[in-house]
């Protein structure tokens, strides 16, 4: 049986069909359907984690137990899970446990282009690389039987274009793996102190001699002789880019980009005439074939930056210069991210620009701030990031810098927390913005440990923000509604002023999730004839609020304001903002 299929959706199948017992993530695009397609299999106990290192210190609880196991993330998600895992490589697994990293080429929906294939080389661990869809399925089951004959985790690396195309896949039935569920009590394997460790360090670099002998006859790596004059080494969606461009040409197709067969790789450059690297982002496959000896051609002409395609490939395979990539820039109208109409965040930044405050923001729908024309978000790094940069500001500018953090409700729970205390215990008086829509919304709105709700939709303790804030040493707590502008710039500007660490939550639940129902009002009005065409209401970069170009007798202005009903959410913002009283409600 057969049945279309995104990458993810394949993976999440995979792991299924290998048996796989937990699955933990934390949402970030391209991944997050994986766990969240597992937690539709009543044989898999799947969860969201407060971020990815705890995830992975799950899935690898649950190895160490002898449950097949599973953890996946975004490319910078392993950033977070980085050291679990390097040590995770001297520990082994019992049952098998499978990391999914999912990089995104072209940053669509990330703040780097990072390669993370390099992870896999620094860690000593293996990784494997699908190309559609079906392959996203068969490397998966692969992966947990590749994890428990190496004793290490195994690393499957998606990017965006696999993660989320789709194309025909296999399916086949639920098979247990052959690892019994208990506990193994071997201190000098899984407890690694200096001395248990060092010994471990051998078995890794003896574990990595085996794996390379294993890529040698690894069906997944495989010649297919065509045309000799052009040879292809590729890996990936890369290797779909070349077949397109170039059918009749050589490949060597990686199935595992590491370790790489050296032996493979040398018998077919010595059988084509040319030797191409096509390959997305850092030269990682054609550095290392450069160390073997051989001289490709790779990065001279194509391109480190962004996703390839059949043009880019075709173009620097003949170097021909005639064949041009489409400009989508170009070719369609740009539509920029927004934020929602009614979007609690949205007043919030209206009075921090007014304020004229900088901002050191975070990772989240509250990034959109920073485009025009709000303008009102000045840092963004990673996920946590926001409130250490804050007090760094503080520190380095003095007390009195106007400065203040942002960061969002499950930002805060994933890597905030730490960086809270850190003001705390060192006596800053940083103040922190904590946006909290009850959700995780830019990647979907899934749950985290202050929703109520779990990766089924179903109730779940709710570890309270004002509680959490408070035990962490923060004496200054105050709950705002992010709609009530006049509350939130006085409660801004008192807690700035302050000479002591405060925080403000501004609590009302994303537009998108049914708790919004509460919150919804009948959608507001533009009185034309109050209307002077200031425009101001237009800076609050809401959807639902356009300009009607209109020149009238008598009149100075140039137009007026609309706003349409069907995207009005009734939040009143611009109601307020408005000079001339000229929005109104629709019952005025």
């Amino acid at each position: 049986m057969r049945k279309l299929l995104s990458g993810n959706e394949a993976v999440a199948r995979g792991a299924w069909e290998a048996g796989v017992e937990v699955a933990t993530a934390y949402p970030g695009t391209p991944s997050t359907e994986i766990v969240q397609a597992l937690a539709g299999y009543p044989e898999v106990n799947a969860q969201w984690s407060v971020n990815e290192k705890v995830a992975l210190e799950v899935a690898s609880g649950a190895g160490y137990a002898g449950a097949r196991s599973l953890c996946a993330m975004k490319h910078v998600g392993l950033n977070v899970a980085s050291d679990p895992l390097f040590t995770l490589s001297y520990t082994g697994i019992q049952g098998g446990l499978v990391v999914v990293t999912a990089d995104d080429p072209n940053l669509y929906s990330s703040q780097n282009e990072q390669d993370n294939r390099h992870y896999a080389r620094a860690a000593k661990l293996p990784m494997l690389e699908p190309s559609d869809s079906d392959e996203a399925r068969r490397f998966s089951k692969t992966a947990f039987a590749l994890s428990e004959k190496y004793d290490c985790p195994v690393l499957l690396r998606l990017t965006t274009r696999i993660s989320h195309g789709e194309s025909l896949t296999e399916l086949e039935e639920r098979k247990m793996g052959p690892v019994l569920k208990k506990f193994d009590r071997n201190p000098s394997k899984y407890v690694m102190l200096p001395g248990y460790a060092r010994p471990r360090h051998p078995l890794v670099e003896e574990r990595m001699n085996r794996l390379k002998e294993f890529a040698e006859t690894f069906p997944e790596n495989r010649i297919e002789m065509g045309d000799k004059k052009i040879g292809i080494v590729s890996s990936g969606v890369a290797y779909q880019y070349g077949r397109e461009a170039f059918p009749d040409a050589s490949f060597l197709k990686l199935g595992m980009v590491w370790p790489l067969p050296e032996k493979l790789v040398k018998k077919f450059a010595g059988q084509v005439e040319k030797l191409f690297v096509v390959e997305e982002l850092d030269p990682f496959l054609e550095d290392n074939l450069r160390m073997m000896g051989l001289d490709p051609v790779g990065k001279e002409v194509f391109p480190l930056c962004g996703e390839l395609s059949p043009e880019l490939v075709k173009q620097g395979v003949s170097g021909k210069g005639s064949v041009r990539e489409i400009n989508f820039d170009q070719a369609i109208p740009q539509r920029p991210p927004i934020l929602c109409p009614g979007c609690p965040h949205r007043g919030v930044f209206h009075i921090l620009k007014k304020l004229k405050v900088f901002t050191c923001g975070d990772i989240g729908c509250y990034t959109l701030a920073a485009q025009p024309p709000l303008n009102a978000l000045h840092t963004c790094l990673c996920m946590g990031a926001g409130i250490g940069q804050s007090f760094g500001m503080e520190k380095a500018l003095g007390k009195d810098a106007r400065v203040v953090a942002v960061i969002g409700d499950s930002t805060f729970y994933h890597s905030g927390i730490t960086a809270l205390a850190d003001i705390v215990y060192n006596r800053g008086k940083g103040t922190v913005l904590i946006l909290d829509n009850l959700t995780t919304a830019m990647t979907g709105r899934q749950g985290h440990p202050g929703s109520g709700l779990d990766i089924y939709g179903q109730p779940s303790p709710v570890v309270e923000l004002e509680k959490l804030v408070l035990g962490l040493g923060v004496k200054r707590v105050t709950v705002v509604n992010p709609y009530d502008l006049p509350l939130l710039e006085k409660v801004i500007q008192e807690e700035m002023e302050a000479d002591e660490p405060s925080v403000i939550i501004a609590r009302s639940a994303c537009v998108l999730i049914p708790q919004f129902k509460g919150v919804r009002k009948k959608p507001v009005r533009v009185d034309r004839e109050k209307c002077d065409g200031c425009k101001i209401c237009l800076q609050l970069m809401c959807p639902a609020l356009t300009w009607e170009a209109k020149t009238e007798p008598g009149k100075k202005r140039k137009g007026y304001a609309r706003i349409d009903p069907l995207q009005c959410t009734g939040c009143e913002i611009c109601l307020q903002v408005c000079n001339e009283a000229a929005i109104c409600r629709e019952d005025q």
